[in-house]
Order: structure tokens, then C-alpha cells, then sequence
């Protein structure tokens, strides 16, 4: 072989050494752009979804307040009417109770 030969050899697996290193130290960069980019979308997301999240707690309290109101209104309700109920037997219970004990 030649001395030519030899130094033309040389210089390409110099250059392929080079090449591969340069397409390493890319490949890293690349890696580190995707990774940090990843980590990026992932902190988004998760403060997206926490957004979501007390957003959604907020609705929830006013419909149970909502709720909690119209339970309330329906029970003072149903209790009045119970009440009325019996202050109206109230006199025909007084009446029987005085009755028995005359008759008695």
C-alpha cells in the first residue's frame, strides 16, 4: 500500500471519527432539548389540571350551598306544617283528655 494511500485512509477515519463525535454530542443535545421540553409539557399539564381541579371544587361548593338552601327550605316547611298540624289536634287531644278525667 501506498504512503498515499495510507494518509488518505488516515484523514477518512479521522473525519469518521470526528463525524461520529459530533453526531454523539447532537444526539445529547437533542436528548436534553426533548427531556427538558417533556418536563416542560408535564409541569403544564399538572398545573392545568389543579386549575381544573379548584375550578371544579368551586362549582361543586355552590351547587351543595344551592343544595344545602333548598333542603333547608324544605324541611322548614314540612316542619311548620307538621307544627300546624298539631297545634290543630292540640285542641281536640285537650278536649278528650278533660273529657276522661270528668267521665271519669
Amino acid at each position: 500500500m501506498s504512503l498515499n494511500a495510507i494518509k488518505n485512509i488516515t484523514e477518512a477515519e479521522e473525519t469518521a471519527k470526528s463525524a461520529k463525535a459530533d453526531a454523539l454530542a447532537e444526539v445529547k443535545r437533542l436528548i436534553e432539548q426533548t427531556e427538558a421540553a417533556g418536563r416542560e409539557a408535564i409541569a403544564a399539564a399538572l398545573s392545568s389540571a389543579e386549575e381544573g381541579n379548584l375550578n371544579m371544587m368551586r362549582e361543586i361548593d355552590v351547587k351543595a350551598g344551592e343544595y344545602s338552601s333548598e333542603l333547608e327550605s324544605h324541611t322548614d316547611n314540612k316542619r311548620a306544617a307538621m307544627r300546624a298540624r298539631a297545634e290543630a289536634r292540640f285542641g281536640e287531644a285537650a278536649r278528650i283528655i278533660v273529657e276522661r278525667i270528668v267521665s271519669g
